[in-house]
């Protein structure tokens, strides 16, 4: 039996290695994961209640479009709620708009270094990835995205702020870039890290939806909510690609727990405010460990950073796992001598820059 074509040079996607699996492979107990963008700070107490109180409907399939949540959430972010659509993560709302959208070699630019879920679902659906090589920095080249632009391109994918790298593109840049691109090309901006900004220089996309019907935002509960395993994504957008995108949904992608969690995590304000407060502590206090070290790294408006060791990220990630900390290697996003790891908790940043550091100074750096 053989595949469809358009799955032969499509790896599987590769996470940051389960704490699970190297605790098996080298028998140890205490493990700190800094790869995958978790909140280390886990989520809301409001949030485990409410899937307590939700295990007596565990024998029920949820509602397929999550109307009590969409209601709440549009009125938290001050849009209809006919305008969201709610999806298993904010990756299956990608593959809703390839499914639906994308027809055999239409064209999907995005940047050469991003969320790689936006390739493999263009090239699944029968499309084409045209990847746009990054500005210095590692920050979206919007120019060259724009320059890209030809008669069969159908999307552009703009991840701000952008993942692996964390940088950010700046309000005015992508202001104007929205403006200048044709409307019947769907321009998709993926905010999944959109409430770990920490300048006022961000483009308000929302305020934006109205003027531009081709305009679309991603933003996820998974990163500063914490609901990482419940997967609760959600898109921004016009009635009317809302309509569409239910068509190729699939029916209760939405399961009732992670309905009820990001409800209530939507009423814990402290929760949000404590996790952004501590994740720029371990901001600062990783970048100050990095400049005493002399080394670079890319300015982050994420809870993850990525930074350059002058040796193979390869190298890195192995002498760490061996120490029980579990990065991501540069190498698997096009910077080999770079890792990217999570802002983690104070104690699992000190282990961490402890343990950097070791190595360090064992390959004479």
């Amino acid at each position: 039996m053989q595949p469809r074509q358009q799955l032969r040079h499509i790896s599987m996607y590769s996470p940051g290695k389960p704490i699970e699996e190297l605790q098996r492979e080298l028998g140890i107990t205490n493990v700190i994961k800094m790869a995958s963008n978790e909140n280390p700070f886990g989520s809301s107490p409001l949030a485990r209640q409410a899937i307590t109180d939700e295990m007596e409907n565990m024998h029920l399939y949820p509602e397929i479009t999550a109307p009590v949540l969409a209601n709440k959430l549009a009125e938290r972010i001050g849009v209809s709620a006919n305008q969201l659509i709610l999806g298993n993560g904010s990756d299956e709302i990608i593959r809703m708009l390839t499914r639906t959208y994308l027809q055999d070699k239409d064209e999907v630019i995005m940047a050469s270094v991003t969320f790689p879920r936006y390739k493999t679902n263009v090239i699944i659906d029968g499309g084409v990835p045209v990847e746009v090589p990054m500005k210095k920095g590692g920050i979206h080249d919007l120019q060259a995205m724009e320059n890209a632009i030809a008669k069969n391109t159908k999307m552009i994918i703009v991840c701000n702020p952008n993942n692996p790298t964390g940088t950010m593109v700046p309000a005015h840049e992508l202001e104007a870039f929205i403006k200048r691109i044709p409307s019947h090309i769907l321009v998709i901006i993926d905010e999944a890290y959109y409430e770990y900004i920490r300048t006022s220089d961000y483009f308000q996309s929302i305020k934006f939806l109205d003027e531009y019907e081709n305009l679309i935002i991603l933003r996820t509960f998974s990163k500063i909510y914490g609901l990482a395993s419940l997967r609760v994504g959600y898109g921004i957008v016009h009635p009317v690609i809302v309509s569409e995108l239910l068509k190729s949904k699939e029916p209760f992608n939405v399961n009732r727990f992670a309905q009820a969690a990001a409800y209530a995590c939507l009423d814990d304000d402290a929760f949000k405010k404590e996790t952004q407060e501590q994740n720029n502590n371990g901001r600062l206090y990783l970048e100050d460990a990095f400049q005493r070290l002399g080394l670079s790294y890319f300015s982050t408006h994420t809870n993850f950073i990525m930074v350059d060791t002058n040796i193979p990220g390869e190298t890195i990630n192995d002498e760490l796992l061996k120490k029980g900390i579990i990065i991501r290697p540069g190498h698997l996003m096009g910077y080999p001598t770079m890792i990217r790891v999570t802002i983690g908790t104070e104690e699992e940043n000190r282990l961490f820059i402890d343990a950097l550091e070791e190595i360090l100074q064992r390959h004479g750096k």
